[in-house]
């Protein structure tokens, strides 16, 4: 053998060994790889029995389209929290008082992708009052209550192709800012894809939610037609600036997975939303007509309901000059994150070999001096090293999102080769790395897009799960891990399993919300137009094909349970009052055959409606599904369906065995509730 090719075998067989090393180093060794200690980890992690977790876990449902909320350091799924998708469990989307929760100028959604939970901000710290959410395939925000954990305000986004890039809330939740995943035309017309460049558009919106029931679309900035992913407000000296990632900047329209890659670097549109604020109030945006839903859920009502927006202005940034400026960042960049001093603002370029932290200071300064590169549709492109502070390096493969602990470092997801990077803003050098299984996406440090991050854990949340737990068939929950940050390294804790696919997270401190919780609404506030705050108020009534049955529910039967007179072809709309005035006593209402809503759910002191179509004669029967006491199986009755044009007179009556069931509850003296810490009894 000559001795080149010796050196070409001896070449390949070190490829393949170092190849194999890296697999191996990348790959778990046992099923506890990483914890370390695994009674410590397990001690960390025990929640013992009647005891609270230390924070609320926000988690998007992905394509669930919902929330869910987890204790952390635990794990437990504490609930499920509906949003842009119906929900059979409680009725929600299905039943009148909330399907208007998911109108839209499409009209009724039942369905959305919710990604990016952000809570609400007071000085740059969570303050607890909401969570917002994005609706990615409808383009919507929500926002949630977090004294009722209830969705009571959505508000649907026109001029917008996709709402991946949103909600992010600004330093005191001046604006929830979103901006387009996909440009299209706007406003929207049929327009050839050879025109992409010249007629495809994007928009970043600006939603004043900073009081409840007002989310209002105060205005839109007009972008060049790339992909907008992700963003991040500014804080301290960056606040007024709102940061998001760009790619497809080459401006393909087919086979993005190579056409929108050729280029070295994208951008990460810089936008001072102050100077946009003060261009619109100074005359320079131009009003569109346009159609979009806002949506209000009333606690005095109990309902919500639906105003259709008819316009909205939109400003383009060449009538408003120093209103955005591109910062070129390797390569087509996903997350940006800006750190808790707003100095920093870090992007994870999916396919970049570094992670680029460009320096705000930095970056006023070069638009001072005016270091532009070139222009984009007429926004400046800065000099990429006018901005740039540092370029961490061998971050892995793959960086995408980065959050921050209060003690000055910086952690960054890292998706081929799954891990965890730990990095210092001061030198930008990694220090720690660790592996996560699999193929990690987002990651939530304890407030980590605060002004001072409670540090303590990250979480993970990965996108492949393989052989984390038990087998289900061919689709595998998602799974989030744990990781301990306290110290210089970083520990795995804990594996928990999710709902739908979690993209971002956050957390609060449970003390900043557990004793705000609403308990019970109060019956003398419930102003539902078919309310019965009392059984006297209960009865039937026609309306055409329509009857209305006014009900109530106690424990432990509802009044009243004997309904006739009702027809083949009526259309039954059975209004439940739930008259309970303690926490934790729900009930439940379903009807046989109920085929165009789901069951209802009722809380102490509300009223819902299930609506029940009569299609064939005969008694059907109706229950309450929430088990509530020892007589849950009584709490339950009858409708009669007579044929169309029968004489069976509309009763509503109360039968006499649900009376005799009534006076022996009467007769029992229930045990004393437990008393609540201080708190409202309603909103």
């Amino acid at each position: 053998m000559s001795l080149t090719r010796k050196s070409r075998v001896v070449a390949s067989v070190g490829a393949v060994l170092l190849g194999v090393t890296y697999l191996y180093a990348c790959a778990p060794t046992t099923k506890t790889s990483g914890i370390g200690n695994v009674g410590d980890a397990a001690a960390r992690t025990y929640v013992a029995p009647g005891s609270y977790d230390e924070f609320y876990f926000f988690a998007s449902g992905g394509f669930s389209g919902q929330v869910a909320v987890y204790g952390l350091p635990s794990g437990r799924l504490l609930k499920v929290i509906p949003v842009f998708s119906q929900n059979a469990e409680n009725g929600y989307g299905y039943n009148v008082e909330t399907k208007a929760m998911l109108n839209s100028s499409w009209g009724l959604i039942p369905w959305d992708d919710s990604h990016h939970p952000s809570l609400s901000m007071t000085g740059g710290e969570h303050d607890g009052r909401w969570l917002f959410i994005n609706a990615n395939n409808t383009p919507r925000f929500a926002r949630i209550d977090l004294k009722s954990f209830e969705t009571v305000e959505t508000l649907e986004l026109p001029n917008t192709g996709g709402n991946h890039g949103s909600p992010y809330t600004t330093e005191n939740s001046e604006y929830v800012i979103s901006a387009t995943r996909f440009s299209v035309p706007i406003p929207q017309k049929d327009v050839g894809f050879d025109k992409f460049a010249d007629e495809f558009k994007g928009t970043i919106s600006f939603v004043k939610a900073d009081e409840f029931g007002k989310m209002d679309l105060a205005f839109q900035i007009l972008v060049p037609g790339f992909n907008y992913d992700l963003g991040r407000p500014g804080k301290g000296p960056s606040h007024g600036w709102v940061f998001f990632t760009s790619y497809n900047t080459e401006q393909a329209h087919t086979k993005l997975e190579v056409n929108a890659s050729k280029n070295d670097k994208d951008y990460i549109a810089a936008v001072n939303w102050k100077a946009a604020e003060a261009c619109v109030a100074a005359g320079k945006a131009k009003t569109w007509p346009t159609r979009y839903a806002h949506n209000v859920y009333n606690d005095s009502t109990h309902s919500a309901s639906t105003e259709f927006k008819t316009s909205v202005k939109v400003l383009d940034p060449k009538d408003c000059e120093g209103t955005v400026y591109f910062l070129p960042t390797p390569k087509s960049p996903h997350g940006v994150d800006v750190d808790p001093t707003g100095e920093y603002i870090v992007g994870g370029g999916k396919l970049a070999t570094v992670i680029p932290v460009h320096s705000f200071s930095k970056m006023q300064t070069a638009i001072t001096e005016k270091k532009f590169d070139s222009e984009a549709y007429g926004i400046p492109v800065i000099n990429y090293d006018a901005t740039m502070y540092c370029e961490v390096q061998n971050p892995g493969l793959g960086p995408l999102h980065n959050e921050f602990d209060a003690q000055g470092n910086a952690y960054t997801s890292v998706f081929i080769s799954s891990e965890i990077v730990k990095w210092s803003l001061k030198d930008c050098v990694v220090s720690d790395r660790v592996p996560t299984y699999y193929s990690i996406g987002h990651l939530s440090v304890m407030g980590g897009d605060t002004k001072t991050p409670y540090g303590k854990y990250v979480v993970a949340m990965n996108k492949i799960t393989k052989d984390r737990y038990l087998p289900t068939g061919p689709e595998l929950a998602h799974s989030a891990q744990l990781y301990d940050i306290s110290g210089p390294k970083m520990k795995l804790l804990l594996d928990f399993p999710t709902i739908g696919e979690p993209h971002y997270a956050q957390a609060i401190l449970a003390s900043k919300i557990k004793g705000e919780q609403v308990r019970f609404y109060k019956l003398a506030d419930n102003h539902h137009p078919y309310v019965a705050r009392s059984e006297q108020e209960t009865g039937v009534s026609r309306s055409g094909k329509t009857v209305h049955v006014k009900i109530t529910a106690i424990r432990s039967h509802f009044a009243p349970d004997n309904i006739e007179g009702v027809q083949v072809g009526d259309t039954v709309l059975v209004h439940v009052t739930n008259l309970e005035q303690d926490w934790d006593v729900p009930h439940g209402l379903a009807a046989m055959g109920s085929f165009s809503d789901a069951e209802v759910l009722v809380m102490p002191g509300q009223t819902r409606t299930l609506t029940w179509v009569a299609k064939y004669p005969g008694v059907y029967p109706f229950y309450c599904t929430d088990f509530c006491s020892a007589l849950h199986q009584e709490m339950s009755g009858y409708v009669r369906v007579a044929p169309t044009g029968s004489m069976v007179a509309l009763s509503a009556t109360t039968s006499p065995n649900t009376q005799l069931a009534r006076l022996a509850a009467s007769a029992q003296t229930p045990p004393p509730a437990p008393k609540a810490p201080s708190a409202p009894s309603g909103r």
